[in-house]
């Protein structure tokens, strides 16, 4: 064989020794790609506008070669964000040994003008796996503050306090510090509290809420009607409005008295005293269930007749009778009966004297006794006296 000859035949066997060589170099390499996974448990979620998402990303290196994967999130929509931390640093590529993983903290932030909606992205490791993403935005984002109530519409009597529940919402990207005001008539009187604090201004996060408490307290005088209250919140950059509707049905007061005005008698220990009562509607609105109530002396003993007036309405006078039984030991002097009527939006006192009196009896047989004494001593003078 010629050495021509055989230097051709070994530079094929090098030639394929090469091929060989660079074809098992790139087949390692696949093998360390298709051995990087990416893994997070929660793949699909439903969030609201404004959101910041937190992901726990692992990178999962099944291969027996270190894997340096450079990481990216692709596809995401416009004017939302992301951060992807390790250790507490931001970073973009990571090594993993082999048969090991390293968690990454992925942060997406959802903006506050989104709309609502499905959206798509993915995380990706180069060269190696990727982890497909889904959010759900559960509502039609807006980029402005709101200021709403559960329960807008009350009603009651005017001399009744009524109280909302508020929720101002920021839904700006900035904190806001809102001054609260309220457009009433006059006389009435508007109260914001927050945390249990009476406030005129609040301050709140961007994109989080606070629970406000609004008193609104007209004159105990005013007409029974309709009543719109707009309540706003504002600052120099963002204003939020809400209206209150507040039904005044009516005023509520009570007087509780006697026909003459006169709250006193008297008895004796042991006797009744049935004394007549008028219980006055002096307001608006119609009073239900009036109840009648004493306070008595130990011992002593208060009924009425009857207990309750079911109706009573604006301006009306119901007639009621207390009976009032003093303690049979009671001395003579004067006592106190508190007389009460009452229903659950108002009341009316009244203190009743009651003078005790020695009964007639009681009185003879105290001057029997007296003539007797002086009797006895009579007869002992005429019978000892000139010895």
């Amino acid at each position: 064989m010629s050495v021509f000859t055989t230097r051709a035949r070994a530079r094929k066997i090098y030639t394929c020794l090469l091929i060989l060589l660079v074809a098992g170099m790139i087949g390692s390499s696949r093998c360390v790609a298709q051995g990087v996974t990416l893994y997070t448990p929660y793949t699909k979620i439903s969030v609201p506008p404004g959101e910041s998402i937190g992901y726990d990303i692992d990178v999962i290196n099944k291969s027996r070669a270190v894997s340096n994967a450079a990481i990216a999130v692709t596809g995401l929509p416009k004017g939302w964000s992301y951060t992807l931390k390790s250790g507490g640093w931001t970073v973009g590529q990571v090594s993993v040994l082999p048969n090991d993983k390293k968690t990454l903290s992925l942060q997406v932030q959802v903006p506050l003008q989104v709309n609502k909606g499905t959206y798509h992205f993915m995380v990706v490791a180069k060269g190696a796996g990727r982890l497909p993403l889904t959010v759900v935005v559960s509502q039609q984002g807006t980029f402005k503050s709101e200021f709403t109530t559960a329960q807008s519409n009350m009603q009651g009597a005017a001399n009744s306090t009524f109280t909302y529940t508020a929720t101002l919402r920021n839904g700006t990207g900035a904190d806001q510090v809102y001054a609260l005001n309220a457009n009433v008539p006059p006389g009435w009187n508007v109260a914001f509290k927050a945390d249990y604090k009476e406030v005129s201004s609040v301050s709140v996060e961007a994109n989080k809420t606070k629970e406000l408490t609004i008193e609104v307290d007209p004159p105990d005088q005013a007409a029974a009607g309709d009543y719109k209250i707009p309540v706003i919140a504002a600052t120099n950059a963002t204003s939020a409005n809400l209206e209150l509707d507040l039904v005044i049905k009516g005023s509520y007061a009570l007087q509780l008295s006697t026909p003459n005005g006169l709250l006193s008698t008297s008895t004796t220990a042991g006797d009744e005293k049935r004394v007549e009562l008028t219980v006055n509607n002096t307001g608006s609105a119609m009073l239900k269930k009036v109840e009648l109530q004493a306070t008595a002396p130990t011992n002593w003993e208060v009924s009425f007749e009857p207990k309750n007036i079911e109706n009573l309405g604006p301006g009306g006078t119901a007639q009621a009778f207390a009976i009032i039984k003093a303690d049979k030991k009671a001395i003579a002097g004067d006592y106190v009966v508190g007389l009460e009527a009452k229903t659950p939006e108002i009341s009316s006192k009244a203190d009743f004297r009651v003078a005790v009196e020695t009964s007639l009896l009681s009185g003879w047989l105290g001057l029997f006794i007296i003539l007797l004494a002086l009797g006895s001593v009579y007869y002992l003078f005429r019978k000892y006296g000139r010895r």
